[in-house]
C-alpha cells in the first residue's frame, strides 16, 4: 500500500470527522479495553485513536496470560502525535497500571485538549469494596488528581468510595448517599458524574449527577437514577462499553441522561444475547451481534 505524505491540503487531523483518543490496554481476547472501545466509538461515527498502555494476550481473569507493559514506549508514541499537531474532540482514559502511567496520561490531557474537548476518566481501581491488587495508595491519590482534569467521570460504587474517602458498605445504597459522593466527585472538577453498577433487588442502577453554572452565576444540579433490569451475571468489559458510549455521545452532543440510558440498555441487551448464545462469562459480551442497534 502506498503511503502519502501530508501536504498543505492533506494535514493530519484536518478532516471534519471528529476524533477521540482512548488510553487503555490492548487485550487480544476477552472483549475489554481497546478491543471494545474501538468498534463502539467507530460505530458512533467518531475516529478512535488508541494509546496502548499494555499488550495482553487475554485479560487477567483467565488462568494465564501474556503481558507486556507499554509504559516505556508511551512518551515516544505520544511525542509523534505532538509533532503532527494533533488535537482531539474527546479523550478517554481506562485502566492504568502505575503512578507513572497516570502522570503520562495527565500530561497527555494537557497537551492534546483544546477548547471543547470532552475528557472522560474511567477510574478503573477496584470493585466489591476493594482495590485491585495492582493499585497502591500512591496510585489512588494520583487518580484523584487525574479525575480532577475530567469533564466526565464514570466510577463504580467502590471507586466512588475510594475517590471520595467514603466508607464502603455491602447491600443497597440510598440515593442521598450516592448524591453525597457524586457532589464530592463534582467538586473535584468534573461537571458530569455517573456512579455505575449500583446494585438493586432486580435492577442495576446508574446514578447521574450534572452540575452547571458557577459560583458567580449560581450553580444548578441535576440528578437522575437510571435503572435497567438485571440480566444474567456480571461479565468482563461491560464498563468499557459503557464508557465508550458515554464518551462518543458526549462528543456528538447527546444529552447526558439520554446517553446513560442508552449505554445501560445496550449493555443489558448484549448480556441477554450472550446468555442466549451461551458465551462464557470470561469472554465478555458479544456486542458484535447487535452492534447495528447502536445509533449515534
Amino acid at each position: 500500500m502506498e503511503h502519502t505524505t501530508p501536504t498543505q491540503t492533506q494535514k493530519p487531523g484536518s478532516s471534519r470527522q471528529k476524533k477521540a483518543a482512548v488510553i487503555n490496554d490492548m487485550t487480544g481476547f476477552g472483549r475489554c479495553a481497546l478491543t471494545v472501545a474501538i468498534p463502539i466509538i467507530s460505530r458512533l461515527k467518531i475516529q478512535c485513536c488508541p494509546v496502548p498502555t499494555a499488550i495482553l494476550s487475554n485479560h487477567m481473569a483467565y488462568p494465564s496470560y501474556y503481558f507486556d507493559d507499554c509504559t516505556d514506549h508511551m512518551e515516544s508514541y505520544v511525542a509523534e502525535w505532538k509533532k503532527l499537531g494533533l488535537t482531539f474532540d474527546g479523550i478517554e482514559t481506562g485502566f492504568l497500571g502505575s503512578a507513572r502511567q497516570i502522570e503520562i496520561v495527565s500530561g497527555f490531557i494537557r497537551d492534546f485538549s483544546r477548547e471543547g474537548t470532552t475528557v472522560l476518566v474511567d477510574p478503573i481501581m477496584g470493585d466489591n469494596g476493594r482495590t485491585y491488587a495492582t493499585y497502591t495508595k500512591e496510585m489512588c491519590e494520583e487518580m484523584k488528581k487525574l479525575a480532577a482534569q475530567a469533564g466526565i467521570v464514570t466510577p463504580n460504587v467502590t471507586e466512588s468510595c475510594i475517590l471520595t474517602d467514603t466508607p464502603y458498605h455491602d447491600g443497597f445504597w440510598k440515593e442521598e448517599e450516592l448524591l453525597s459522593m457524586a457532589r464530592r466527585l463534582g467538586e473535584m472538577g468534573p461537571s458530569k458524574v455517573v456512579i455505575t453498577g449500583v446494585p438493586g433487588e432486580s435492577h442495576i442502577g446508574n446514578y447521574c449527577y450534572e452540575r452547571t453554572g458557577n459560583r458567580e452565576s449560581g450553580r444548578k444540579e441535576e440528578t437522575a437514577f437510571i435503572q435497567v433490569k438485571r440480566e444474567g451475571e456480571t461479565r468482563c468489559g461491560t464498563g468499557d462499553i459503557f464508557a465508550a458510549i458515554i464518551l462518543a455521545d458526549a462528543v456528538n452532543g447527546v444529552e447526558f441522561k439520554k446517553s446513560v440510558s442508552k449505554a445501560a440498555e445496550f449493555i443489558r441487551d448484549c448480556i441477554v444475547e450472550s446468555v442466549q448464545m451461551e458465551v462464557p462469562l470470561t469472554d465478555g459480551v458479544c456486542f458484535e451481534e447487535i452492534l447495528d442497534r447502536l445509533q449515534p
